[in-house]
């Protein structure tokens, strides 16, 4: 499954990333495929479609009006996995953060270490400043990519009502999972919280009306 879709994404098949989505999203409501949503703290809901080895495929979506609760945090944070993302519905800012070693620091960095539970949140020595190095805009119907290990931030405009993208994570041996956080936070516990079943199927279901929905900006 990640190989197809990682090809078909490289190759701009959107027709077939969508057709995928579909049958993954009509496979969740089913039954089919035994998955439970998941509310994310960087404030969107993921579908964990597949995982296998070092890679995973996920269904995320950013609805405002579920009204998640902000990351303990920062929203800036970097991955230990490569993502390649395929936006489904909507449209969102990819920002690039550069972060730096200071005198004068506003953040510090935060390893985040994750199990089937939740995120152990640890401080680290490091001290930092951190400002937008570039912003990307994407659309539906349009591919991004991130390298393991870049500081970033996605950011949904406010005149989105509804964003949905295809996820895929490949692993990099040695990364770290690392967010900014404030200067004096102090190492803490962030339990993910698992929808049930009938919240996976709703979102599940909000995904696939917004795909067929020519309304939906993109």
């Amino acid at each position: 499954m990640y190989s197809e879709l990682f090809d078909a994404i490289g190759r701009g098949a959107g027709g077939w990333v969508v057709g995928w989505a579909r049958a993954a999203l009509a496979g969740v409501i089913s039954g089919d495929r035994a998955v439970a949503a998941v509310r994310h703290p960087l404030g969107f809901v993921c579908v964990p479609v597949y995982r296998g080895g070092d890679d995973g495929v996920c269904v995320h979506l950013w609805e405002p009006a579920r009204g998640l609760a902000p990351p303990t945090t920062s929203p800036t944070h970097c991955h230990s996995w490569d993502l390649l993302s395929w936006v489904l519905v909507g449209g969102l800012l990819n920002q690039a953060i550069r972060v730096e070693e200071s005198a004068a620091p506003t953040h510090r960095v935060f390893q985040v270490r994750s199990d089937a539970e939740g995120d152990t949140i640890e401080a680290t020595d490091r001290l930092v400043r951190a400002h937008v190095a570039a912003t990307t805009e994407h659309r539906a119907g349009e591919s991004y990519t991130l390298t393991a290990g870049i500081f970033h931030e996605t950011v949904i405009p406010d005149s989105e009502r509804i964003v949905a993208t295809v996820a895929l994570g490949s692993s990099r041996p040695g990364a770290a999972d690392l967010s900014l956080g404030g200067l004096h936070t102090a190492d803490h516990r962030v339990v993910r919280q698992q929808c049930s079943r009938t919240e996976t199927i709703a979102v599940a279901t909000t995904v696939l009306a917004a795909i067929a929905d020519d309304r939906v900006p993109g």
